[in-house]
Formats: structure tokens, sequence, C-alpha cells
């Protein structure tokens, strides 16, 4: 009985783990300040293409608050590696498109640290339609290493 009590525990510590970490690195007002030189978000719908961790709906919903109103979409002319997107004119990146408030836009900057880890860059979809899309920023040592 005493190892089911200490299973259950440990359980219950690791749940709260993880749950401080979501909150710590997605929602919480500390470790994320909006850079100053982005520009203001405009207050209409947005769209967004998403093709990693978002594209799941318990992800979304504890970004956002929503699910974005998915719509099975693809980007011509990317390959995704891991988190990234690099150019590549002969592949494709499948994703959801979503549709998203200025202030889910903005929860969506906070959760991909837009200006610090990713950019958000216009592109058009294959149905035509222009979405912004989270493309991660070069490492500083990445940087650092173009520079003579």
């Amino acid at each position: 009985m005493v190892w089911l009590k200490r299973c259950l525990l440990g359980s219950a510590l690791v749940m709260l783990g993880i749950a401080t970490w979501l909150w710590l690195t997605m929602l919480s007002p500390w470790f994320y300040e909006r850079p100053a030189h982005l520009p203001d978000i405009e207050q209409r719908t947005h769209q967004v293409f998403v093709y990693g961790t978002l594209r799941y709906a318990p992800v979304r919903w504890v970004v956002m608050y929503a699910s974005g109103n998915p719509t099975q979409a693809t980007l011509e002319g990317y390959e995704r590696n891991s988190l990234d997107l690099t150019q590549n004119q002969e592949a494709h990146v499948d994703g959801l498109l979503l549709e998203v408030t200025p202030n889910q836009l903005a929860r969506l900057d906070r959760y991909e640290r837009l200006g610090i880890r990713y950019e958000r860059v216009k592109q058009t979809l294959t149905d035509g339609t222009t979405a912004w899309v989270y493309v991660r920023l070069p490492s500083p040592d990445y940087q650092a290493a173009l520079v003579p």
C-alpha cells in the first residue's frame, strides 16, 4: 500500500511540474517581453499557418484559449527541419491554417517568442491564401559565424 501512495504522489508531482513549466513558458508574465521594435498587431482577423506543436488542439487551447477553426493547408517551397522551415523549391510542408483574433495572435507571438526565437512572415499557401508563418530566427552562434 505504501508503494501505491508513493506512486500517486510521484505522479502528482510530475503533473504539477509539467503544468508549472507550461504556464511559465506559455502564459506567465515572466520570461518574455515583446521586443519594442516589433510593429503593433493590426486589429483584424488574421490567418496563421502552423506546422509544429500548434497542430495539436490541446496545445492551441492552452496557448490561445481557442481552436482557431483549423483547416488543412500546405506551404510550397519549404521543408520542415525539426522546429524550423528552410527553403526548398522541391518540397512542401503540410500544416493547418488557423483563423485568429488579434489577442490570440498576441498569445501565439508570446508562445513562439516573437522577435527572440521566431519571426512572423507573410507567405502564400498552395491554395492562394496569405497567412502568417513563424520562421525560426538564426541562433546567435550562427549569426556570429557569419560575421568575418
